[in-house]
């Protein structure tokens, strides 16, 4: 139940992150995407509690934790990213933990598995960006549908996008209602909510730091292939990440499951929580 989720903060490099923790056994890391935080996991973590200790962070940029003003190549590369995962995990007095990431979590979490692969016992990815999606991104027709990652590079972006509480909502509303299969899944109150925490100063400019970090460090070669056992769970019908993508994932997840989810878009643990608790669970309890 909610009311048992503990609300807590831990200085992470410098930088203090919040966290939600519930439950009791092997610890089980929640690792949100953009446009999201914490609360993207609010169907998830009463169920994974019940078998697992489960810790949910505001990556830094995010929710209610710190977000640096810092150059986006400096302070919000998915290096830096992954280590404030490692040094959350230190600092919870974790060893070795399960990881579940969405969509940019699912970004730094890979970032983080090639460089402490004995941190990771498993790992969960929902629609993840991945390098065998290749240049597809920016080919006619999905250029069409990612166009916002080459606005957030606009020096002025964040600013127009908070520049009135109006303007944040109608940004987020749009991206939580059109990544969706079902454009009216989102209630009044969850799409307030997002606004809301959207709203806070800097919040905009933090998650617009992910995608100007990736741009401006990318290249360096093909990255090494993930060895940690790895359940990827992608909805059929996510315009954004499309499930065709999903053709490369042998060549860099050599020990690998797929699972396609019908009727489902992007936001795959809002959308259809019933599939997702039960594969977690299931895949994170086996033997």
């Amino acid at each position: 139940m909610a009311e048992q989720w503990r609300h807590e903060e831990a200085l992470v490099n410098g930088v203090r992150l919040h966290y939600v923790r519930a439950g009791t056994g092997s610890p089980v890391l929640l690792v949100h995407g953009w446009p999201g935080f914490w609360y993207e996991w609010r169907l998830n973590i009463g169920p994974l509690a019940e078998r697992f200790d489960v810790v949910v962070p505001d990556m830094r940029g995010a929710g209610l934790s710190e977000k640096p003003d810092l150059p986006p190549e400096e302070g919000y590369t998915p290096a830096v990213m992954a280590e404030d995962l490692r040094a959350l995990l230190d600092g919870l007095g974790v060893r070795r933990a399960d990881v579940v990431a969405h969509d940019f979590g699912a970004v730094w979490v890979q970032q983080f598995a090639r460089t402490y692969p004995d941190r990771l016992r498993r790992l969960v990815l929902f629609n993840p960006p991945y390098p065998g999606i290749g240049g597809r991104w920016y080919q006619p027709p999905h250029f069409a549908e990612s166009w916002y990652q080459i606005f957030h590079q606009q020096p002025w972006a964040d600013e127009l996008v908070a520049s009135s509480p109006r303007a944040t909502e109608l940004y987020v509303r749009h991206f939580l209602s059109h990544w969706s299969y079902r454009k009216d899944l989102w209630t009044e109150e969850e799409i307030r909510t997002y606004a809301e925490v959207f709203s806070q100063p800097g919040a905009v400019r933090g998650g617009f730091n992910w995608y100007r970090a990736v741009f401006r460090t990318r290249g360096g070669g093909t990255p090494a292939p993930i060895g940690t056992p790895t359940l990827v769970l992608w909805g059929e019908n996510d315009p954004i990440l499309p499930v065709a993508w999903a053709d490369n994932l042998g060549q860099f997840f050599p020990d690998h499951r797929l699972v396609r989810v019908p009727e489902c878009g992007h936001f795959v643990q809002r959308e259809r929580p019933d599939v997702v608790n039960g594969e977690v669970a299931a895949f994170l309890g086996a033997p």
